[in-house]
């Protein structure tokens, strides 16, 4: 029981981290139209550059994520059933029926993480701080 509550909290930290991924992005655009000074935060902006630069760095070495991996190994001491591959793929397949070949996430991943990057260009951050200054 003790390794599936953890595997279920892994599992939660996963959502969160991918929920922060993509809605970063969409949350400095929406921010950028509807001037909301938060979205400039250099702090914010630079935790976002880097999670998906993590992701993309990750995919582009063919390596899964270390909380893919984590949760599948504590679902497994528990007696269920691990990933078969990455987070995302697995639940793509499981919530969309849809599966597709690794490199297509390569690809996802790299162009996503070229649009948080141009982003940087296009809604540039504030200068480090804690606060915005605008």
């Amino acid at each position: 029981m003790g390794y599936q509550i953890a595997a279920d909290s892994v599992l939660a930290v996963h959502v969160i981290f991918v929920f922060f991924v993509v809605c970063g992005l969409l949350i400095v655009g929406a921010g950028f139209f509807l001037r909301w000074p938060w979205v400039r935060n250099f702090w914010f902006r630079s935790a976002h550059l880097l999670a998906i630069a993590v992701v993309v760095v990750q995919a582009w070495l063919g390596r899964l994520c270390p909380l893919t991996e984590w949760e599948s190994a504590l679902r497994e001491r528990a007696g269920q059933e691990g990933y078969q591959g990455s987070f995302v793929g697995h639940w793509l397949g499981r919530v969309l029926y849809y599966e597709c070949d690794s490199w297509v996430f390569v690809i996802a991943y790299t162009i996503f993480g070229a649009l948080v990057a141009a982003t940087w260009i296009w809604v540039p951050p504030d200068k480090p701080g804690f606060f915005s200054r605008r």
